[in-house]
């Protein structure tokens, strides 16, 4: 079986870690299977790239698309008629697609209509929102895969709702959370650990970058100011985008608690939020990462693909004001961690059982 891997941007790069490990142990085991792996280029900063295939010992691509940003649009056809080109010049028997960027729908259509198979990592999440890309994209990917890797039975059940043949759906668990056990042992602190003089439970760890919260400067310079002020005694670590810095441009912001650092590898950055008090985001992942560590996450967000996050997790869904974010934070500081747990399969296996799956079709 040759599988052509694709990955364009840093969750990507997360997911399809351990799957390469998952193949390459069954190689030494004299299994007939082998992989390609393909970087679009989405993401093509250093910071946002190449320290992550170096972080997690993911080998050099055998191609790089080098696509780079543009609108979705530009993005989606650059993708397109370079993967295109890709395929036949290097055939596969299956194309694996991860997440719900640009890349995984844009590689997943060019793979069919090559009338090849397409594995989707991640199958079935949804938001239900419409104005998200990246549920578009999730529509889209899954309306056109044959095998079906979930991260839950809900995520399942989605799958089931759209008409897809159970026999094709495999909940698997998640490998997001295959990566992080795999490299829980080698996370280290940042190079200003000491010059912020963090230490465990004396900093909240803060992202952004959906174009909700940050698009609009004034909106977003009232959300930090309103973060600045509820953090209390507690330091904020803000790894800031490139795109939002931009935003921001020489604003005074006259902030005492924010702290803005450059965007972090992945095992600097899983040491912040490992060693946390709590973690304030709108990304979906980092609910999950969190919800493994036990670490409180507040998510501004109206929706998440995750609701296991928060049914069993630590995930608070917060929404985009504020307000909202300072009367639920306030209500974590005066009542304390909530009961969590870990949603089921979430044990590191995920993606050996994805290979395995994939051997016996």
């Amino acid at each position: 079986m040759k599988i052509t891997i694709v990955a364009g941007a840093r969750p990507n790069f997360i997911k399809i870690a351990p799957i390469i490990k998952a193949i390459e142990k069954k190689q030494n085991e004299g299994a007939t299977i082998s992989y390609r792996l393909v970087h679009t280029g989405q993401h093509y900063d250093k910071n946002l790239s190449d320290t992550f295939f170096e972080e997690l010992n993911i080998p050099k691509p055998n191609s790089n698309l080098e696509v780079k940003s543009g609108s979705q649009a530009e993005q989606t056809g650059g993708i397109m008629v370079a993967f295109e080109k890709e395929l036949q010049q290097n055939p596969c028997d299956l194309v694996l697609v991860v997440g719900d960027v640009n890349s995984t729908m844009a590689c997943a259509i060019v793979a069919k209509k090559q009338n090849l198979k397409v594995a989707h990592v991640e199958a079935g999440i949804r938001s239900g929102d419409m104005t998200m890309p990246e549920e578009i994209n999730r529509i889209v990917t899954d309306s056109i895969t044959d095998y079906f890797f979930t991260t839950s039975t809900l995520a399942s059940e989605n799958l089931l709702k759209y008409g897809v043949d159970e026999n094709n759906i495999h909940f698997v668990g998640n490998v997001m959370i295959d990566t992080l056990y795999q490299n829980l042992n080698r996370i280290f602190e940042p190079v200003f650990w000491t010059e912020f003089q963090l230490k465990t439970g004396n900093y909240i760890v803060l992202t952004l970058h959906r174009p909700s919260n940050v698009d609009e400067e004034q909106s977003l310079i009232q959300l930090l100011q309103g973060i600045d002020k509820l953090a209390g005694d507690k330091k904020v670590i803000f790894p800031i985008h490139p795109r939002t810095k931009a935003i921001l441009g020489e604003t005074n912001l006259d902030l005492k608690n924010i702290l803005f650092v450059e965007p972090q590898g992945y095992l600097n950055f899983m040491y912040l939020i490992k060693n946390s008090f709590a973690v304030i985001t709108d990304s979906g992942g980092i609910s999950e990462e969190t919800t493994v560590m036990g670490i409180p996450c507040f998510t501004m967000r109206n929706n998440t693909e995750r609701p296991e996050t928060q049914s069993i997790g630590t995930n608070t869904l917060v929404g985009t004001s504020i307000e909202n974010l300072e009367q639920l934070f306030g209500e974590f500081l005066k009542n304390g961690k909530r009961k969590a747990g870990i949603p089921e399969l979430w044990d590191g296996k995920a993606s050996e059982r994805i290979i395995e799956i994939l051997l016996q079709k």
